[in-house]
């Protein structure tokens, strides 16, 4: 059996340059955290993280969040709590 096998992937370019500076302040290089991730699938036996999908209502509030429709703002923690009832 071969020693080691090539994966390539397209990944753009600003998540590659971002992910591999996290990687290596770990001390990993990118190769070393593709093992890795492709051991915990094999250990898991699917994904070793959970993927979660937004349900639609909460889609609409983030969209419109990011628009300023819909947004509340406080003064401070505190009316922000006395808003809530806590």
């Amino acid at each position: 059996m071969a020693k080691s096998a090539t994966a390539r992937a397209r990944v753009e370019p600003e998540v590659k340059r971002e992910a591999e500076k996290i990687l290596s302040d770990c001390g990993l290089s990118a190769s070393q955290a593709i093992n890795l991730f492709y051991r915990q699938v094999i250990l898991e036996r699917g994904m070793p993280f959970q993927i979660k999908s937004f349900n639609e209502e909460t889609r609409r509030v983030l969209k419109n969040s990011e628009k300023g429709i819909e947004v509340q703002q406080f003064e401070s923690a505190d009316a922000l709590f006395e808003d809530l009832g806590i």
